[in-house]
């Protein structure tokens, strides 16, 4: 799964703002939730249309680019 594969940014969604692809769940959500102290699974609970799979890469995606050297 790549990055074009988990995350989408167009003009006509959210303003631009970076969604998890097919949906209208701005990635930001789900570090706001996990801010928040709330867990994976009740992100995904409450978002039906994001899968755990899609949320656990973003997080190794995320890992990856702020731990680079």
């Amino acid at each position: 799964m790549s990055s074009t594969d988990l995350i989408t940014v167009d003009p006509g969604i959210l303003g631009g703002a970076p969604v998890f692809k097919g949906t209208r769940v701005p990635v930001k959500s789900l570090f706001e939730y996990l801010e928040r102290g709330y867990t994976v699974e009740k992100f995904v609970e409450c978002f039906p249309s994001v899968t755990k799979a899609m949320v656990c890469k973003v997080l190794e995606r995320s890992e990856e680019t702020l731990t680079a050297a």
